[in-house]
């Protein structure tokens, strides 16, 4: 081993975290938990004062960004395009008409069934300016898995040149690992050792509840506006970043079985479906 390994694990982003490193300065591991629940305080649509909560609040006007939240909108746009309009951060109406308004360890709230169509592409609810953003009246963007996996990728790149950074299963691996060989990653029913890359995985069976006897999830289908009638249960993806793996993983689940292969094929480095 190159080093004494040290790990944390914790709850934040609605979900578990896991951070490792090799060799790691005291006081690290502190100060990256530290760090995660600042992001996910500024970031959360759930937080009435975060980050997002105030652009939604004043869509229709221009607002000043941080350097962060500026860069994960730009992230969110990127992602649009790569997939095709797939990964779609302004379907927070559809989200809002299913009941999802708050998190789901307090419950779902009633659904508004047919309140929210498609959306519109997102450049032309998010218009993006150095500084500064605007939304279109009555759009609202969730950066959701969109900001697991950026900021997964951030946090890796700080943390330390050896280390392993999991937010809800959006991961960065960087360097060799506590063995000199990768860090091993479940991805489906096999490990992969992987080195400076990314993987996530995306799936309907987390966050899902039942509403007047109808299953409803969190992953909603732009095309429709509402919650993906996908015949695949989940899609793990491995690729050269955490974001980029998530964008991957949901717009291949989105795809559905028949064509999530050949789109992975052109995108991804490894994947499992199921």
């Amino acid at each position: 081993m190159s080093g004494r390994l040290d790990q944390v694990r914790f709850e934040a982003m609605g979900a578990a975290c896991h951070l490792l490193g090799v060799g790691l300065e005291r006081g690290r591991l502190s100060w990256a938990t530290a760090w995660v629940a600042d992001m996910r305080d500024r970031f959360s649509r759930f937080e009435p004062d975060s980050e997002v909560s105030r652009l939604n609040a004043a869509a229709g006007r221009w607002v000043e960004l941080s350097a962060y939240l500026e860069g994960l909108l730009r992230a969110a746009l990127d992602a649009h395009e790569v997939s095709g309009g797939l990964v779609h951060a302004g379907v927070l109406p559809s989200m809002l008409a299913i009941g999802y308004t708050r998190p789901l360890r307090l419950g779902p709230t009633g659904a508004a069934p047919g309140a929210a169509g498609p959306p519109a592409p997102l450049p032309e609810l998010l218009e993006l300016r150095p500084g500064r953003a605007r939304l279109r009246p009555g759009a609202g963007i969730d950066l959701g898995g969109i900001a697991k996996g950026w900021l997964a990728d951030r946090l890796a790149e700080r943390l330390a040149d050896n280390c392993l950074v999991n937010l809800g299963g959006d991961l960065f691996a960087r360097g060799a690992g506590p063995d000199g060989e990768g860090w091993p990653v479940g991805l489906g029913p096999a490990t992969v050792l992987l080195r400076d890359q990314g993987a996530a995985t995306s799936g309907t069976g987390r966050r899902a509840w039942w509403q007047a006897e109808q299953r409803l999830h969190h992953l909603i289908d732009p095309r429709t506006g509402r919650p993906s009638a996908t015949d695949l249960a989940e899609v793990s993806v491995v690729a050269a970043t955490a974001a980029g793996a998530e964008v991957h993983a949901k717009a291949a689940l989105l795809l559905g079985s028949g064509q999530a292969a050949p789109y992975l094929a052109a995108n991804a480095l490894a994947w499992h479906l199921r």
